[in-house]
């Protein structure tokens, strides 16, 4: 089916788009989850089949894949336009939050509402996760062999430290050669037989798309080096992130430690334990927990003002890393989503996406493990074992208020099926009372 054709309406979508901004919280594996639900399962927007075959071709983008994988679907329903619109506004919410609280954070410092606030939403977004991974490993799993991969990718990425791309790449080379092999452990007898063709002339249409969105790009990165000069920081800002755009793979988990080895050794942006808060910020808004990096160049650019004023400088330098974080997510869509359908029917390319579904679902549970140690220990290291790296937490610093709220949270979405948005108002509204009400009687600080 052709992506322009359908029912579903330019003004539905875009009001679709706009909620799904807003309650976007808890990273991509909620993120993906929530897309899932709301444009296969109560809209039906889109058939299962395509959903996962989309998820898995942005997973091998550089990039966001939660953004991408919405810029796509907002594509497929109503060309660029709706690409443009799923994807902008899947950020935009978050990227306003987390530019007020990034500058909160830098003018004022701690304060305890705020942080009474991510306590709760935290605690919710460690039962959003968790909710991921049922959700997308019952679409995913659908032979033995499929879960023994995510089971391996488990273990691989959480104590072995492979690297996501090698882990991925490995897993499609290897489905790609065995698929043909013993399809039934790829379940390639559920692939439809799409016949698609990609239309002639459209090489010289994709390569004006790349061009033209390589332009966009860096447009405002070439407006700041002429009017402030190549050797301002916000330059060394946007280049930086340019380059972290391109060739980070696997999302922001993947990202997180590169961009705190040079924000924080290479380049002295920040210090560690503001990179530590920043994380906490992107985890509990809205948005692509990539968003990191919008704390990150506000920082930057505030220390580094040159004539500009600190304050407007940093705002200059969070809108700069939010750009030229997001805007090659369009020229990856808009380049290579029309090539898409016609790989559909390739047997070996399905047993390789298969296989990188159930990957992705290894990756996203051991996110969800590490999330939510961090989340209910105080005290979480880690212990050598051989050439394995194994999380250690300290059973006496466990946080019973966590604790309480993530249970609260797991009931609210989990057993009464309640929404998102509800969930986020009653754990953070929680949060906040026995933060800021009770910290005597619960005896935390």
């Amino acid at each position: 089916m052709d992506h322009r054709s359908g029912t579903v309406s330019f003004n539905e979508a875009l009001r679709l788009w706009l909620r799904i901004g807003l309650l976007s919280f808890g990273g991509a594996p909620a993120q993906i989850a929530m897309l899932h639900k709301s444009v296969v399962d109560e809209r039906k927007w889109l058939d299962e089949t395509s959903f996962l075959h989309a998820l898995n071709f942005c997973m091998l983008l550089p990039g966001p894949e939660a953004q991408q994988l919405a810029t796509y679907i907002g594509w497929r329903l109503h060309g660029v336009r709706g690409g443009i619109a799923a994807g902008v506004l899947f950020v935009l919410p978050g990227a306003f939050v987390m530019l007020g609280l990034s500058l909160v954070y830098a003018l004022l410092g701690h304060v305890p509402v705020v942080a009474a606030l991510f306590f709760g939403l935290k605690a919710a977004v460690l039962a959003v996760v968790v909710e991921a991974v049922i959700r997308i490993a019952k679409r995913a799993f659908k032979t033995r062999a499929l879960v023994a991969l995510a089971v391996v990718s488990f273990v691989a990425i959480g104590t072995l430290g492979l690297p996501f791309p090698a882990l991925v790449l490995g897993v499609a080379a290897l489905a790609y050669v065995l698929g043909p092999i013993m399809p039934t452990a790829f379940a390639l007898t559920a692939s439809p037989d799409i016949r698609a063709t990609v239309a002639g002339g459209h090489v010289y249409r994709t390569l004006l798309t790349v061009v033209l969105w390589i332009i966009i790009w860096f447009a405002p990165l070439a407006l700041a080096a002429l009017v402030l000069g190549a050797d301002h920081r916000l330059i060394d800002i946007g280049l930086f992130f340019a380059k972290l755009a391109a060739v980070t793979f696997g999302g922001a988990y993947a990202l997180l430690a590169w961009l705190a080895q040079a924000a924080v050794e290479s380049k002295g942006w920040l210090a560690p334990y503001e990179m530590v808060d920043g994380l906490g910020l992107a985890e509990t808004t809205p948005g692509p927990t990539i968003l990191v990096t919008q704390f990150v160049g506000l920082l930057a650019a505030m220390r580094a003002p040159g004539l500009l004023n600190p304050v407007v400088a940093g705002i200059l330098g969070a809108l700069l890393t939010t750009w030229m974080t997001f805007a090659p997510s369009f020229l990856w869509i808009f380049s290579l989503a029309p090539y898409l359908e016609s790989l559909r029917s390739n047997r070996r390319l399905s047993a390789s996406l298969a296989a990188i579904t159930a990957v992705v679902v290894g990756v996203i549970a051991w996110v969800a493990f590490w999330f939510g140690l961090h989340v209910l220990f105080a005290d979480v290291g880690e212990m050598v074992l051989g050439f394995m790296q194994l999380p250690l937490v300290t059973l006496s610093s466990v946080r019973p208020d966590a604790v309480a709220l993530s249970l609260l949270a797991f009931v609210l979405l989990l057993v009464m099926h309640r929404g998102l948005g509800v969930t986020l108002l009653v754990t953070t509204g929680t949060g906040l009372v026995i933060r800021l009400a009770l910290p005597a009687i619960l005896g935390f600080s």
